[in-house]
């Protein structure tokens, strides 16, 4: 019986009647991720621009968390064109491709997870667990339907060109970082400065307008549950190294009182 595969974080965003919650998964352990793939939340990222992951690390956690319902996105480091066909042929069917700031970033994104003629992603799936090592029938022909793509404004370029890069076909959603749009403003580490705050609610009206999903990362509640309510179609809610490193300060807290000062969260 031919392999199938799981549907698409696009599929998952279309038929959700509610936000979608996830968290990062940045620790590089596939142990972690499956601790994290059974919570609960409903997709996971898995990080390789700031987590220490590579190749290797990024196919064991997908295959960790396969058995789970969370739908796994991977971030990958940058919008290279190498380093994307790798992730897929992993089998990773979902990408999340950082510091887009331009309709022509946004494009290169989406021809780098296409198959000639509509992109140039590199032909292997014979090899590759992407098609199962084709055990999945008609898996060149149909690959789009599998693979979603989300590009990530995180810089004040990106927000000018919100519109333009929305417009992208291919492009499935629109994930807004208020971390480095905070830097990009010479607001370094005030990812809730209300301007900041502006410029994400600003890129919503703009990537809602173009009938694009829109989502945000938000570690405070209240900070997610404002931009849930301005219309956040998914959200990233907390982290595993996070989670590990406040909850050992709070234990170090209650027992001897000797926790290390929070820092400002991600």
């Amino acid at each position: 019986m031919p392999l199938r595969l799981n549907l698409t974080f696009r599929t998952a965003l279309t038929d959700a009647t509610r936000p979608l919650a996830g968290m990062w998964v940045c620790s590089g352990s596939p142990l972690v991720a499956e601790i994290c793939a059974g919570g609960g939340l409903d997709w996971l990222l898995i990080d390789m621009e700031h987590g220490p992951n590579g190749l290797g690390s990024v196919l064991a956690q997908l295959q960790a968390v396969a058995a789970y319902p969370p739908v796994p996105v991977v971030r990958v480091p940058a919008n290279d064109p190498v380093t994307i066909k790798q992730v897929l042929d992993l089998g990773a069917q979902n990408l999340l491709v950082p510091m887009v700031a331009s309709a022509d970033e946004a494009r290169a994104a989406v021809q780098a997870v296409r198959y000639p003629p509509r992109g140039h992603r590199g032909v292997g799936s014979a090899l590759a667990r992407s098609a199962r090592w084709n055990r999945v029938d008609g898996y060149l022909p149909s690959a789009d339907e599998h693979v979603s793509l989300f590009v990530q404004i995180e810089n004040v370029a990106g927000v000018e060109a919100a519109a333009e890069i929305a417009a992208v076909d291919g492009v499935d959603g629109v994930f807004v970082g208020p971390s480095d749009l905070a830097a990009s403003m010479g607001l370094l580490g005030q990812q809730t400065h209300p301007d900041v705050m502006a410029a994400v609610l600003r890129t919503f009206d703009i990537v809602r307008g173009a009938g694009v999903p829109v989502g945000v990362n938000a570690f405070d509640p209240a900070v997610a549950d404002a931009y849930l309510a301005a219309g956040a179609s998914f959200v990233l809610v907390g982290a595993d190294v996070a989670l590990l490193a406040r909850g050992s300060e709070a234990l170090s807290a209650r027992f001897d009182g000797s926790a290390v000062p929070r820092r400002a969260s991600y």
